[in-house]
């Protein structure tokens, strides 16, 4: 029987052990659903109670704590410290500021053509404008060298000089402000940093509102950033432009002006300027903002709502000079495509009036052009014939055919009496040609030349 008991029990305990662990591991589990149902669940007290204290926090905050306007008016110092005022960048602007601009100005007028239309607009605002009177100029943006290439452009040499007195600007960092080294050379030239996303009330506006208190010069492109389709179109005024002319302490005075034709001195993509294009510019009058201003205290504006009123002007100005300068551009290729063809026919009409039988030349020239002017009638579609303008040929043509019958001597005298001697004898015979030194040689050679060859002509016969 002892061991009977025994065995049952260590059945006994081993059925306890298991019961435990069964408990234990039901009660556990069991326990843990209840803890996190409590938590998290939106029923549970927990859960209450974190979320009713979270929110008499926010509106304690709300409504405790003041927080500025989406837009507000933010005043700025004149003395607003800033590293471009420093000892160093203003050596630095005196030096870079005169040595860029007038070689732009040499690159623009020396090797480009230059096309303006109001520029005394520009030159009264920065020379005769009140004291401590700020300047905005505002104009679209084409290329990448509108800024300093047309400014320098606008603006004589002597004013170029004068570094404190020029412009500011403002040049997105991502673009201007890349590494140290750039940093340093646009900040020389008097470029303020701006950030793309950070909004109107950044650093970079602040500073060019605190040149606009000192009475200084801002140039700005309301646009934001450069045309895409090669200044076909223009993009809308940024409120930014509404921000920095209506914040400043005196109401700066605003002159516009469009331009064309630097998107063939400097394409997208392109990373040298071309040379021989020409560039036209249209200066406006000054924009006002009395109006604008007269409403600036009611209360049923805000100032979102001023900023954009500002904007829309100067955008809806801008978009009016551009339909002017678009055409005076397409004007002036229509007429110097027409000077060039006039240059074409006085030439070839010089060539004509050419004595040709003198030389000998004279049935050949006659028969070539008799048939040449066969071939080229043409006919049009509706059936009228034209005739063709007269050009004078490159290949070829006039000059071939005159070393057909004459060496290079005679090419020579034939140059010199052909076309320089008759055509100061059909200016007019007041012009004493036989004073020429170098003309009267070649008279005096040729003269004895067609005398020889005349006597050769007669002894032959």
């Amino acid at each position: 029987m002892g061991i009977q008991f025994v065995d049952k029990a260590d059945l006994w305990k081993s059925a306890l052990l298991l019961n435990l662990k069964l408990r234990d591991r039901f009660r556990i589990a069991v326990d843990d659903h209840r803890g996190r149902a409590a938590v998290f669940s939106p029923d549970g007290y927990f859960s209450s109670t974190i979320h009713r204290w979270v929110t008499r926090f926010r509106n304690f905050r709300r409504e405790s704590l003041p927080s500025p306007p989406a837009f507000y008016r933010r005043r700025v110092s004149k003395d607003l410290t800033a590293e471009e005022e420093s000892a160093l960048f203003r050596m630095l602007q005196a030096v870079a500021v005169p040595l860029i601009g007038n070689a732009c100005h040499v690159f623009m007028n020396g090797f480009n053509r230059v096309q303006v239309y109001g520029l005394e607009k520009l030159h009264d605002a920065l020379l005769n404008r009140p004291k401590n009177k700020p300047l905005v100029t505002v104009s679209n943006h084409v290329a990448s060298v509108d800024d300093p290439f047309v400014i320098a452009s606008l603006l004589p040499p002597k004013l170029l000089l004068d570094a404190r007195n020029l412009r500011w600007t403002l040049c997105a960092t991502d673009r201007c402000f890349k590494n140290p080294v750039t940093s340093a050379f646009f900040r020389s030239v008097k470029v303020l940093p701006v950030s793309r996303g950070e909004g109107i009330y950044q650093q970079g506006m602040d500073i060019a509102i605190s040149k606009l208190n000192s009475g200084g010069w801002v140039h700005i492109f309301p646009e934001g950033s450069r045309s895409r389709d090669g200044g076909k179109t223009m993009g809308s005024a940024k409120r930014g432009i509404g921000r920095l002319i209506l914040d400043a302490d005196t109401l700066p005075m605003v002159v516009p002006f469009v331009h064309t034709g630097m998107q063939d001195i400097m394409p997208v993509g392109a990373s040298v300027p071309r040379i021989g294009k020409t560039v036209t510019v249209i200066i406006g009058d000054p924009i006002h903002f009395n109006d604008i201003l007269s409403t600036e205290g009611a209360k049923h504006v805000s100032r979102k709502h001023l900023y954009d009123a500002v904007s829309s002007r100067i955008g809806q100005r801008l978009y009016d000079l551009k339909v002017q300068v678009d055409r005076v551009s397409l004007e002036q290729q229509s007429m110097l495509s027409h000077d060039a063809n006039t240059s074409s026919d006085h030439a070839a009409e010089i060539l004509h009036r050419v004595d040709w039988d003198s030389f000998g030349m004279g049935a050949q020239f006659s028969e070539e052009s008799s048939a040449s002017s066969i071939k080229q009638i043409a006919q049009t579609d509706d059936g009228n014939f034209r005739s063709p303008r007269r050009r004078v040929s490159s290949e070829g043509g006039v000059s071939l055919k005159i070393k057909k019958f004459m060496d290079s001597t005679e090419m020579m005298g034939f140059a010199a009496r052909g076309l320089l001697m008759n055509e100061y004898k059909s200016w007019g015979e007041s012009a004493n040609v036989g004073q020429i030194r170098p003309l009267k040689a070649w008279r005096e050679y040729l003269e004895v030349n067609l005398m020889n060859r005349g006597l050769l002509e007669e002894n032959t016969c």
